[in-house]
């Protein structure tokens, strides 16, 4: 079973948290809606939502890898671990 942890992204390097969001802008298969949304724009976006705490840094410490998640599932997430 995973454990997750939530990551408070405002404890992250600059430089760590710019590569994280590019790095999940920029995923195969993300769906961004009818119009297309340049890499900077997604980024901002994905920044502005962290920031407003609608959006989440989960990392698995099982299976060492990471993702960003709305809010609501987060915490569903981070209460099946207790």
């Amino acid at each position: 079973m995973s454990q997750y942890v939530e990551i408070p992204v405002q404890r992250l390097p600059a430089e760590t948290l710019q590569a994280l969001l590019e790095e999940f802008a920029s995923r195969d298969g993300t769906d961004y809606g009818i119009q297309e949304t340049a890499l900077p724009r997604r980024v901002e976006q994905l920044r502005a939502q962290l920031v407003s705490g609608n959006l989440q840094l989960l990392f698995d410490s099982d299976n060492e890898q990471w993702d960003l998640l709305p809010k609501e599932q987060a915490i569903e997430i981070l209460e099946g671990n207790s």
